[in-house]
């Protein structure tokens, strides 16, 4: 019999088993870029990343978080570093640090982000989003900071969340430092309504919040953290919990709202 028609032959509950076991390895691929990607930019960054902060990163990064720290509206905490989203009454809070070049960070976002938009839109999770420069200190370039400055200006907008997703989206390879063009980000806020303004503009040509971005990525250092994303709830960080799933976070998030 030709292989032709052995797969003829093939039943039903033959190739509904092997869709099983191939849902089955996608998933446990999906698992393993999480986990994968997030020791790739702790790893392949730490090195470098230790001699930029031993010798403070540079002269522009010197003279940024030296001068006045411009925080976006609406941001909290000290020298306002915290970007909320989600309304404030939620009895759960989630805790990011992320940099815009970083691939495990877009790993995290495309499993987390439908979650946590459907927490922060029910009104049981909020988060408060921290922006840093992991990437240009570690492979050189201004990505990083472009786009966190850009993010705080759609921020000034009352559009972050929707350019925060968009940036995740159309993320370049981390060697490319498309994010370090203006035109580029500006060209991406096209794709949230009402975004690209003059006052948009403006705030990304002009830098308006990159002394808030060299600041908000020296609380990152002075805080001790590895890598991105760092993902803390309830003073855990969960992104380096291999047992976590989107699932399991949102049943966390649903008992800490029934018990209070």
């Amino acid at each position: 019999m030709s292989e032709k028609n052995r797969e003829g032959k093939r039943t039903a509950r033959e190739r509904l088993a092997d869709e099983r076991e191939k849902q089955k390895t996608a998933e446990k691929r999906r698992r393993a870029l999480i986990v994968g990607a997030s020791v790739l930019c702790v790893l392949g960054l730490a090195a470098v990343i230790g001699v930029v902060a031993a010798n403070s990163g540079g002269d522009d990064t010197e003279s940024e978080a030296a001068g006045p720290v411009v925080a976006p509206s609406g941001a909290l905490g000290k020298d306002g570093l915290a970007i909320p989203v989600g309304k404030e009454s939620a009895k759960a809070t989630l805790v990011v640090w992320e940099d815009f070049r970083c691939p495990a960070c877009k790993v995290f976002e495309q499993a987390y982000i439908p979650t946590i938009h459907e927490l922060t839109d029910s009104g049981q999770l909020k988060v408060e989003y921290h922006l840093v420069t992991l990437i240009d200190n570690g492979m050189g370039g201004t990505g990083s900071r472009n786009a966190a400055n850009a993010a705080a200006c759609a921020q000034d907008a009352g559009k972050f969340a929707a350019y925060h997703d968009v940036l995740f989206e159309n993320q370049p390879m981390e060697s490319d430092d498309a994010f370090a063009d203006d035109d580029k980000l500006i060209e991406l806020a096209g794709k949230v309504e009402g975004l690209d303004t003059p006052a948009f503009r403006s705030c990304v040509e002009d830098g308006t919040h990159n002394s808030w971005v060299a600041k908000s990525h020296e609380a990152f250092q002075k805080a001790g953290f590895s890598g991105t994303p760092t993902v803390m709830y309830d003073g855990k960080n969960i992104n380096q919990d291999r047992s976590m799933t989107p699932e399991k976070f949102k049943q966390m998030v649903e008992e800490a709202n029934k018990g209070q």
